[in-house]
C-alpha cells in the first residue's frame, strides 16, 4: 500500500479515482517501483503462506496462500502494457488474497477472525463490482470509480495483512490461539 501511495504521488495528474493501480507498473517514473513491489508482496505471501501452513496444515488454505502470491508476482512480471497475462494475474491476486483472509479466518479466534471476514469478504463485494464495471455497466463503479474500486479490492486485505501479521508476531506462543489440524 506504501509503495502504490509512493508510486501514485510521483506521477504527474495520476488520478486516483479513474486510474487503474496498475497503470503504476507501466508509467517510467514508477514502472520498477511498483512492479518489483508487486514481486516481492507475491513472495512474501508465499513465504508466509508456508509457515503459517505448519501451524495449520491445510493444504487448501496453503493452495489459497499460492495462487495470491503467484498472481502478485505475474502480476509484476507482465505489466498492464504486457497484455492478457497481466489481467490473468491480477485477477488471480485480487481474488485470492481476500479468499485468503476469508479462509484463513477458519483458522482464527477472536477478533483477528472477525477482521479477517470482514476485510476478505469487502474485497470480494468490490471484485464483484469491478467485474460489473468492466463488462461495460460503469455504474456499478459508482462515486468512487475504477480507480477507488480497485483500491477497495487492495486496500482492506492489505490492511489485514499487517494486522493479520501482527497479530501472530504479537503471540508469543501463537499457536495456542490458531486452531490447528484437527
Amino acid at each position: 500500500m506504501t509503495v502504490i501511495m509512493l508510486a501514485a504521488a510521483m506521477v504527474p495528474g495520476y488520478d486516483f479515482r479513474a486510474a487503474a493501480i496498475s497503470d503504476l507498473g507501466v508509467v517510467p517514473e514508477t514502472a520498477l517501483l511498483f512492479n518489483v513491489s508487486l514481486v516481492l508482496v507475491g513472495v512474501f505471501n508465499l513465504l508466509g503462506g508456508y509457515f503459517f501452513y505448519r501451524t495449520h496444515g491445510r493444504r487448501w488454505l496453503l493452495a489459497v496462500f499460492a495462487l495470491a502470491g503467484v498472481g502478485a508476482i505475474g502480476a509484476g512480471l507482465f505489466p498492464l502494457d504486457t497484455g492478457g497475462l497481466h489481467g490473468i494475474a491480477a485477477l488471480l491476486a485480487f481474488v485470492f488474497f481476500n479468499v485468503q483472509a476469508v479462509g484463513s479466518a477458519t483458522r482464527l479466534t477472536g477478533i483477528i477472525r472477525i477482521l479477517s471476514v470482514l476485510a476478505g469478504g469487502l474485497g470480494l463485494i468490490f471484485v464483484v463490482l469491478m467485474a460489473l464495471g468492466d463488462a461495460g455497466n460503469a455504474t456499478a463503479f459508482g462515486a468512487i470509480g475504477h480507480g477507488g474500486t480497485e483500491r477497495m479490492i487492495v486496500y482492506p486485505v492489505m490492511l489485514w495483512l499487517v494486522a493479520f501479521g501482527g497479530y501472530l508476531l504479537g503471540k508469543s506462543e501463537y499457536t495456542d490461539h490458531i486452531q490447528g489440524p484437527a
